[in-house]
């Protein structure tokens, strides 16, 4: 049983790419992050060089893996308990491991790594994992109508997604080139009130027949009036529409609202994810 590190993106999609595909709803991240990595290279997350790892068990087979894209923290995919319990001696012991900011984990798995990690460390978000049961219309529906956004609408993206990224902590800037992409296959979604965008919902190219909502963002000024459910319910129609047979989203369990929001659209709770980061 080991794991193995590599900085080669190719190596880790030959090693470990079936283990992780075969689990696509507990792995959406890595996936997305994996096929971003493979179709705009090696930086596209930032400058530094990406980590990937899988774990290899007793019989030979690989069974997990996970990546990580700095300055985001290291992605830890569905793992097996003994593979938790050796990445957590790995914290300590290997060099390509050193300069981690923190990792993102099932919340067990984290609390077994937190509790190994050799750096003081804090909690710095709490996710819950849903998929999409059943899909239902907003109630009461929301005023305006969904529609895609194109090329000309990216200043307003690039400005909402900072706002987004600012409000939740998410390190770095908006990619345009990663705006650019989603606008491609249909993936940004608006909610025009009156002809004005007044919310947006995106989802991910569907991977292993699963496709993930986020972000989605409406501005302060204009929340409370039912436009994220509206774009999300849109947005879940689109990613079904484009080939999706899992639709999946992230909340944050602090923010009762947006669960409330989602449980109402018919998503149902998979699991909770914990991202532990140096103090």
């Amino acid at each position: 049983m080991t794991w193995t590190f590599t900085s080669d993106l190719a190596a880790f999609l030959g090693a470990a790419l079936p283990a992780v595909a075969a689990q696509p709803v507990s792995n959406t991240i890595l996936l997305t992050t994996a096929d971003t990595l493979e179709r705009r290279g090696p930086h596209a997350y930032g400058a530094a060089d990406p980590l990937f790892g899988w774990w290899t068990g007793t019989n030979g087979t690989v069974a997990g893996g996970l990546l990580c894209t700095p300055p985001y923290p290291v992605l830890v995919g569905s793992l097996p308990p003994e593979a938790v319990r050796a990445l957590a001696v790995c914290l300590a012991t290997e060099p390509l491991l050193a300069g981690i900011s923190g990792f993102n984990a099932r919340r067990p798995d984290a609390q077994t790594l937190a509790g190994a990690w050799e750096r003081p460390s804090r909690v710095a978000e709490e996710n819950r994992l849903y998929r999409l049961a059943a899909l239902r219309a907003p109630d009461p529906a929301p005023e305006g109508r969904p529609r895609l956004a194109a090329a000309a609408d990216l200043p307003l993206l690039l400005e909402w997604i900072e706002a987004f990224n600012a409000e939740t902590g998410q390190p770095g800037s908006p990619s345009e080139d990663a705006l650019r992409d989603r606008i491609s296959y249909g993936g940004v979604l608006l909610w025009e009130h009156a002809g004005t965008p007044v919310s947006l919902a995106s989802f991910s190219r569907p991977i292993g027949s699963a496709s993930r909502i986020g972000p989605v963002y409406t501005p302060p000024a204009v929340r409370g009036r039912g436009y994220a459910a509206g774009v999300t319910h849109a947005a879940s129609t689109a990613a079904y529409a484009a080939g999706a047979s899992e639709v999946l989203l992230f909340t944050d369990l602090a923010n009762p609202t947006s669960n409330g929001i989602y449980l109402r659209l018919g998503y149902t709770p998979v699991e909770d994810r914990t991202e532990v980061v140096r103090a």
